[in-house]
């Protein structure tokens, strides 16, 4: 009886891993294929793939699309680390009723619509002069509220032992956050780096309002063009696809282990 329900569990797990593969698979196939074998729905690899590469970097500025993501991410994320970081520790560590009330009021942000605030972000940077920089994209989410309850969260595993160590020893505040909360708290920083960096590098909306010149445009614009074009052709968007998603894999794929222990909320 064991065998057969660990049998069901690794044939459950094997049918979900190829549905979960299949579009990746399918867009590594398709970027070797032209157009019109991918709608026939040709599913064996071609000799398209230079070809379609080519045409990609013939039709849009790539380099720079993917210099604008790369900026938008690294920084969006790092900013989002650190601010978010420092509000859970302090959400956590030093607890009082006024910071308590305070903290109810940042959840209830989180029920709040992006589509409510748009037009009000969108108003504050023009008057700002900020519009079309990566600064206008960066700013609306370099703090979430979910980004500091999770923060806040993984820090009430955080061994205050180590805190009152510290203070034994003459360490400051901010000496006791960068020299041994952050080290501590690695899993999680890991967590929330993956998380913050696949939402600015697959940030579309906010970015189709904001970034107004080509030069400025992310590689999901770039893609939403091509695919929006009056006879998009398939190929060249399958490559578009596989070089928007390539970082955010490899970023996980790094990071996987840090990943599941910060979920986790395991403190090392």
């Amino acid at each position: 009886m064991r065998k057969l329900s660990s049998l069901g569990i690794h044939l459950f797990l094997i049918i979900a891993s190829v549905v979960s593969l299949f579009p990746f698979v399918w867009m590594l196939i398709g970027m070797t294929n032209t157009s019109s074998d991918i709608v026939k729905g040709k599913f064996s690899f071609g000799t398209m793939l230079q070809s379609n590469i080519t045409k990609l970097l013939d039709m849009t500025n790539l380099g720079a699309a993917f210099g604008n993501s790369a900026l938008i991410a690294i920084v969006g994320t790092v900013g989002t680390l650190v601010l978010s970081s420092m509000a859970g520790y302090g959400f956590e560590i030093y607890r009082s009723k006024g910071k308590d009330r305070l903290f109810g009021l940042l959840m209830l942000s989180m029920m709040m619509p992006f589509a409510a605030v748009m037009i009000p972000l969108f108003r504050m940077f023009s008057n700002m002069g900020m519009l079309n920089t990566p600064t206008a994209v960066i700013l609306p989410s370099i703090t979430t509220a979910f980004m500091i309850f999770f923060f806040m969260q993984n820090t009430k595993s955080f061994p205050r032992e180590l805190l009152q160590a510290g203070r034994v020893d003459g360490l400051g505040e901010w000496r006791l956050f960068a020299q041994v909360y952050v080290p501590t708290m690695k899993p999680t920083y890991a967590a929330a780096a993956i998380i913050t960096f696949m939402n600015y590098w697959n940030s579309f909306l906010w970015p189709l309002i904001a970034l107004q010149t080509q030069d400025k445009k992310t590689l999901p614009l770039i893609v939403s063009s091509l695919a929006s074009s009056y006879n998009p052709d398939y190929g060249i968007i399958m490559v578009a696809i596989v070089i928007t998603t390539l970082p955010t894999v490899l970023i996980f794929f790094l990071l996987q282990k840090q990943f599941v222990q910060g979920m986790l909320g395991s403190v090392k």
